[in-house]
């Protein structure tokens, strides 16, 4: 009997936060700090900052809004069990599925990287298009936000994949928030509102930013704003992968590749973004261009994940399996 008493108290928004009247409620809103994930994963200063109350009280509220959200230690077996319930979003590729262990996870970010050309937007479209899809066709039934960095999106490609996949054209198109960002700070700011826009819109089940690192190589030039970029990317990169976690969905970042003349063996080139994506995102993937509409696909890094390479196609229709 205690513990279904207990079970009612649980907060179920932050309304339900002991000590939080409407004046802090508002204050809190105001700050961008609207659901219990946000106030779980906010610092006690910044939240005590925002809301003009005390440190203790913030400490205690972000307590409070964590355990309404069972964010605390779990043994091997409870993660284990938690990996088993992720989801996959289908590529409409069987190889590159399998290359993926089964498509794009949820709780995960993933990085595909190449150069201009190798399939990185094709895949960003496909994906949020497919996302749509019933679970017994490969998809979540969910709707997509795709934040374009380099002006790279087509209404049109998202028209013709739609329509292959069986979904009505203007559904599929109402079913993608698209969001251009204009620089990098925007780019932050757009993370940021994510949050908010993610809890009143619970059906989003995948964010894409097409091209992750764009504008901060155009903006952060020379070696002296090297450590500026990387923290400013560190921290937007983090802001997504956060939001993967909390919200049980799929990121998909692209990033360009840049030569590296002082290479003599191996591949000449590399990610954008250095040591901070190598640090951040669940599965990294190569793409490169092959003859004709084909495209390679390499598994980089990956923790679950055997390496591999597999060859997928580009066609009128979408991402498909090479044909042989």
């Amino acid at each position: 009997m205690a513990d279904q008493v207990q079970e009612k108290k649980k907060p179920k928004s932050i309304e339900d936060l002991s000590g939080v009247g409407q004046a802090v409620l508002n204050k809190l809103i105001d700050a961008g700090y609207s659901s219990l994930e946000a106030i779980a994963v906010a610092s006690p200063q910044d939240l005590s900052v925002a809301a003009g109350i005390p440190l203790t009280t913030a400490q205690r509220i972000i307590k409070e809004a964590r355990d309404a959200l069972d964010i605390r230690f779990k043994t091997a077996l409870e993660v284990k069990k938690e990996r088993m319930n992720v989801r996959k979003i289908t590529t409409s590729s069987q190889a590159l599925d399998g290359l993926l262990g089964g498509g794009i996870e949820t709780r995960t970010m993933t990085e595909f990287f190449g150069e201009f050309g190798s399939g990185k937007t094709q895949i960003c479209h496909q994906i949020s298009v497919n996302v749509q899809l019933p679970p017994e066709k490969g998809g979540l039934s969910g709707k997509a936000v795709y934040i374009d960095t380099e002006g790279t999106f087509r209404w049109e490609r998202i028209e013709a994949m739609a329509k292959a996949a069986g979904l009505d054209p203007d559904t599929a198109m109402d079913n993608i928030y698209y969001m251009r960002a204009i620089n990098s700070d925007h780019q932050i700011a757009i993370g940021d509102d994510l949050q908010e826009f993610i809890a009143k819109n619970p059906s989003v089940k995948v964010v894409i930013v097409d091209s992750v690192t764009s504008h901060f190589r155009a903006e952060y030039t020379g070696r002296e704003n090297l450590a500026a970029r990387q923290q400013k990317l560190n921290k937007h990169l983090h802001q997504l992968t956060r939001l993967a976690e909390i919200y049980d969905l799929a990121v998909i970042i692209t990033n360009q590749v840049m030569a590296r003349p002082d290479m003599f063996y191996g591949d000449p080139t590399v990610a954008v973004g250095g040591h901070t994506l190598y640090h951040v995102p669940g599965i990294r993937v190569q793409l490169k261009k092959s003859r004709g509409n084909k495209r390679i696909a390499r598994i980089v890094d990956a923790p679950h994940l055997p390496e591999g390479e597999i060859v997928f196609a580009i066609t009128e229709e979408g991402i498909r399996d090479a044909e042989e």
